[in-house]
């Protein structure tokens, strides 16, 4: 990952997960179990929302969550 991009971490907070077992759910309160499925599997998915979960991701397995709650502070 570049780094953490300003328009992706205003997209994890807002999107919801398109498919799967956690449809529905906002990209940012996906659990870090699921988030390690898709990287045990063939990776996240390609494009945008491949970013967006990789952005999670990164985040979570980093300890950075402050980010998350402070960005759904704001909103």
């Amino acid at each position: 990952m570049d780094g953490l991009k300003p328009e992706i971490l205003q997209e994890i907070v807002t999107q919801r997960m398109p498919f799967g077992k956690y449809q529905g759910q906002l990209l940012c309160d996906l659990p870090i179990s699921y988030l390690e499925w898709f990287m045990r599997k063939d990776g996240f998915p390609k494009g945008k929302l491949g970013d967006q979960l990789a952005t999670v991701y990164e985040i979570k397995i980093n300890g950075l969550e402050d980010i998350i709650y402070q960005l759904k502070f704001r909103r």
